[in-house]
């Protein structure tokens, strides 16, 4: 099978990214042959290790194929970006010609017989647009969600290409019912289908650490809408020994914020930057706690990937966090309750004293059972993480693909 796969952002280490990644692999390892289109930052080189030359076309943003820097799924990212909401008409007129010319001329090269996009947005719709008679389909990671609340306009823009999808796949089922909702299509033609995580790079091994303090840990982007700002706040109040180690990057006055917050913990916080999947699989393995703070996620695979090196868990209680650990464990996993928000990702300031108390006593309980030598539940580990290797994850996404060219 000819699979074109087409992200609007680059594919690197992180969400969306990193799914494609996987799904360029898997694909290659059952015999498929990937070509990628990509919209990417000026100084963005696509990895050797994942496309060979000529199977991939990238739109450059920065002054390149556009004159504005990449667009971003969400208003923070951790590099430059142009926020959805602050595109004007002609940016966007730019952007869909800019895709649209690139899509077109790869389906002409490579003749794909399917396509697999990214985002219910507009590199999709665009692809819809040139390329109305191949069978498409498309993985929302949530994030598009939240770009058609916040720019109502430009997203009722697209629902009529977006509408004309073969086959949507959503990560858990309250995003499908969030799909249905907001583009009026038969839920028939949404497949629930996560995302994976890689056993090679995320498995535990023997406890080595002997540091009296607790290891703590952090991996995504360094903004507020990820509970950041937060999670530092609140370990103010955390009075047993605990370490930081913060994995991600950011940008702005976000990303300030979180280290400002970060050096006011001194030798007691770690930044680390962007970490490879080998890395960052080999400081969960050091860790004992992970935590996910975060007012707005698809679903989280972090969290699988951490658990699945050992860590017990500590996050808020997201629809995606939910349906991951839908049957709880009293100290493998820990759920904050997060209360109602004035926006889809940020809580009413009132509430972040309310917040951070409550974050805190998760994260001094699950220090607590490190401390008193609570041993792991593996049969629990092996029983969430088990169905989300990402070859038992792509045999359903085959099926998604086979199921879209035979509806045609």
């Amino acid at each position: 099978m000819r699979i074109l796969h087409i992200i609007s952002q680059k594919p690197d280490f992180t969400g969306s990214g990193k799914y494609v990644q996987e799904m360029i692999r898997q694909g290659r390892s059952r015999g498929h042959e990937p070509f990628l289109v990509a919209g990417v930052c000026a100084d963005f080189a696509v990895p050797e290790e994942l496309m060979q030359p000529g199977r991939f076309r990238v739109i450059r943003f920065d002054g390149h194929d556009l004159g504005f820097p990449v667009m971003g799924m969400s208003d923070v990212m951790p590099y430059p970006s142009t926020v959805c909401s602050s595109l004007t008409k002609l940016q966007i007129i730019e952007y869909r010609t800019a895709f649209a010319r690139v899509i077109g001329s790869a389906i002409a090269d490579f003749a794909p017989d399917v396509i697999h996009s990214n985002h219910l947005w507009m590199a999709t719709a665009v692809a819809r647009e040139v390329a109305p008679h191949l069978p498409l389909v498309t993985t929302c990671h949530g994030s598009c969600l939240r770009q058609h609340r916040l720019c109502p306009e430009l997203g009722d823009s697209l629902k009529g290409a977006l509408r004309g999808i073969d086959r949507i796949i959503a990560l858990f089922g309250q995003q499908k019912t969030d799909i249905v909702e907001l583009l009026g299509i038969d839920s028939d033609r949404v497949d629930v289908v996560s995302g994976g995580f890689n056993e090679l790079c995320f498995y535990a091994e023997e406890d080595a650490s002997d540091s009296d303090a607790v290891q703590l840990l952090y991996a995504g982007k360094l903004d507020s809408s990820k509970g950041v700002p937060w999670l530092l706040r609140s370990l103010k109040k955390v009075e047993a020994p605990w370490h930081l180690h913060l994995v991600g990057a950011g940008s702005g006055p976000e990303k300030d914020l979180c280290l400002e917050l970060a050096a006011s913990h001194g030798q007691r916080v770690t930044v680390h930057g962007v970490l490879s999947h080998e890395e960052l699989g080999g400081l969960m393995r050091r860790c004992a706690v992970f935590v996910l703070p975060s007012f707005f996620e698809g679903l989280p695979l972090v969290l699988l990937e951490a658990m699945a090196c050992g860590c017990r868990i500590v996050t808020t209680d997201l629809p995606g966090a939910r349906e991951l650990f839908a049957e709880p464990h009293p100290s493998m996993v820990r759920m904050v309750e997060l209360p109602d928000l004035e926006t889809v990702d940020r809580p009413y300031r009132a509430d972040e004293p309310l917040l951070e108390q409550r974050l805190a006593e998760a994260l001094q309980a699950s220090i607590a059972d490190v401390r008193n030598r609570v041993e792991p539940d593996q049969d629990y580990v092996r029983k969430i993480t088990g169905p989300f290797t990402w070859e038992g994850i792509f045999d359903r996404i085959e099926s998604v693909y086979r199921q879209a060219i035979g509806d045609r």
